[in-house]
């Protein structure tokens, strides 16, 4: 087991689950991929950036938003349904209660253009902080099954199919994301036991 596996911490309460997801949900203006990684592997260190972006991939492909997805599946990791849904809760309570007041006071200055314009400049902060995400758990390809490569070709179509072609991000996960397991899949039935033993306590 590596060093950093053996760093990570853990959440000590159902209280902190929600505290935690409580904060978290209040920085993530247009979405809180960017701060729910920072926040649970660089921060509280709840998760190496490997098991991150496997948990997040299972959180993409299951029904319904991301980030609730994986709030739940961290919340009944520790602590079972009462777990799950103290981090749901804490996620989706503090925002709710938030943009209700906004949208009472934006709903006043809707029309107005230096409105608009804050509302455009957040957006582009946010795909800023999306793509950064993203080049940041792009280290992760390395360690792959399939190899750098594949992985890197799989990441290429899937923004090609969503970011260009304007298909249906259900189709490109069911088709891509298929192809991906199958060939993941083949390629762990053909590393050794013990290497593949070896490879899961050297990898972060």
């Amino acid at each position: 087991m590596s060093s950093e596996a053996q760093a990570l911490n853990h959440p000590r309460s159902k209280t902190e689950l929600f505290v935690v997801f409580t904060f978290l949900a209040l920085q993530g203006v247009g979405g809180v991929l960017a701060v729910v990684q920072h926040e649970l592997v660089d921060r509280r260190k709840w998760m190496t950036k490997a098991q991150f972006v496997e948990e997040w991939s299972v959180a993409q492909v299951m029904p319904g938003p991301n980030v609730v997805n994986l709030c739940l599946m961290i919340g009944g990791k520790y602590f079972g349904i009462a777990g799950a849904l103290a981090a749901v809760c804490g996620l989706i309570g503090g925002p709710l209660v938030l943009v209700l007041g906004l949208a009472i006071l934006f709903g006043g200055v809707a029309d107005n253009p230096s409105a608009q314009g804050a509302l455009k400049g957040m957006g582009a902060v946010s795909a800023g902080l999306v793509i950064a995400t993203g080049l940041k758990l792009s280290t992760t390809l390395p360690k792959n099954p399939m190899g750098l490569w594949a992985a890197l070709t799989f990441a290429v179509l899937s923004f090609a199919g969503v970011g260009i072609f304007r298909l249906p991000l259900a189709w490109v996960l069911l088709g891509l994301g298929s192809v991906a397991c199958f060939l993941t899949y083949r390629a762990l039935r053909h590393v050794p036991p013990k290497a593949e033993s070896k490879s899961n306590r050297e990898a972060p």
